[in-house]
């Protein structure tokens, strides 16, 4: 019976203190939970403020930097931009026909030219105003002052003809050292009448414009221009406007001189002979007297000479007989758009970046064929 108690009585005892071991070990695990959970909540608090912080610190600089930007500096002054006029671009956009290539830079960029007054020509009481006009463009080398010293200048000048219909599709192509003129149609030397857009129209399909400007426009790229043979580059730089003109006879149907350029030797002979007033015996022995050509040259200059006077009368029979058949052939709507075909030569306005051009100022321009000159019929400043 004693056994059985103290049997009893010892598991109890064990029981009792496997329970303690058991409430020992949890304490220090509650403990350590309790301690880890205070600490994520300090971190947590610590996390809250620097976020706070920075937040405060950000919003500061930013106020600072708004602050900053609405105080202007002192040395600083606003910026302002000039707004381009309409048809600023105008008279760049018309080909200088006639101009070296190597020279095109210089017209472009050396001065800022001004041509405003041809933009108000098109403005309500204008010259051109509500006009078809063709346009294009040319140079003229000018010994001018620059800056107090003088320099040759080369002057873009633009020329503006009035018409119902284009006034030419031909080029004149012509030189000292060329015999005679060449006429060729303007598109084999890429060249062609084409709209111009003023720049609050760009962006719009041409169709649409109806335009009453037009330019003369070169698609002959400068780039490919290395590639071209010497003749045909040089052919650009004398070309000129071909206008011809069938209710007015031309000046040099009537003509009796011819150039002639006789290719002696050691140089070429330059002269005129007219074969109405000079004798062509007299003619030959002065170039001889001069020393221009040799006795041993004399019979055949004299067969160059009579020659070049039959081609020049032939050319003034075939140019007259053309013109009658043109005027037979004309209506009177053609008719009336020749007479009333008007030119407009426009030179760039003075203005402080650029040389005064006004002492030399052309009224005549060698337009037409084999250089008949075309009366200007006003000349705008």
């Amino acid at each position: 019976m004693r056994k059985g108690r103290a049997g009893s009585k010892r598991k109890a005892n064990q029981k009792e203190q496997e329970s303690k071991s058991i409430k020992d070990d949890e304490v220090p695990k509650q403990q350590e939970e309790e301690e880890s959970k205070k600490a994520e909540e300090e971190k947590e608090v610590v996390v809250h403020k620097e976020k706070k912080s920075t937040k405060a610190s950000t919003r500061a600089k930013r106020v600072k930097a708004t602050a900053a930007a609405a105080v202007p500096k002192p040395d600083e002054e606003p910026e302002y931009f000039e707004k381009k006029r309409n048809m600023e671009d105008l008279w760049q956009a018309a080909f200088p026909v006639g101009t070296e290539w190597d020279q095109l830079d210089s017209v472009y960029q050396k001065f800022k030219w001004n041509f405003s007054n041809l933009e108000d020509a098109f403005e309500e009481g204008g010259v051109l105003h509500g006009q078809k006009v063709y346009l294009f463009g040319c140079t003229e080398p000018q010994f001018l002052s620059v800056n107090g010293e003088g320099k040759v200048v080369i002057i873009p000048v633009v020329v503006a003809v009035v018409s119902p219909f284009p006034p030419s599709d031909k080029i004149g192509i012509n030189s000292v050292q060329r015999e005679a003129e060449e006429i060729v149609p303007m598109k084999q030397m890429k060249m062609d009448w084409v709209p111009y857009i003023p720049l609050e129209y760009r962006g719009n399909q041409v169709e649409r414009l109806k335009s009453q400007i037009f330019i003369l426009s070169c698609t002959q790229r400068r780039a490919s221009l290395r590639h071209l043979k010497i003749e045909r580059l040089k052919k650009y730089e004398y070309c000129l406007p071909y206008f011809y003109q069938p209710l007015k006879e031309d000046e040099l149907d009537q003509s009796t001189v011819v150039d002639i350029i006789f290719p002696a030797e050691p140089a070429p002979v330059f002269c005129e002979f007219d074969w109405e007033l000079d004798e062509l015996e007299e003619f030959v022995n002065d170039k001889i007297t001069n020393e221009e050509i040799s006795e041993d040259q004399k019979d055949a200059f004299k067969e160059f000479v009579k020659e070049k006077v039959r081609e020049a009368k032939k050319a003034n029979r075939e140019a007259r007989e053309a013109r009658k058949k043109a005027l037979a052939e004309m209506n009177e709507d053609t008719k009336n758009a020749f007479e009333n075909m008007r030119f407009y030569k426009f030179y760039p306005v003075q203005t402080p970046d650029t040389p005064d051009v006004s002492k030399v100022k052309g009224l005549q321009m060698h337009l037409t064929h084999r250089h008949n000159r075309v009366p200007i019929s006003s000349l705008s400043a």
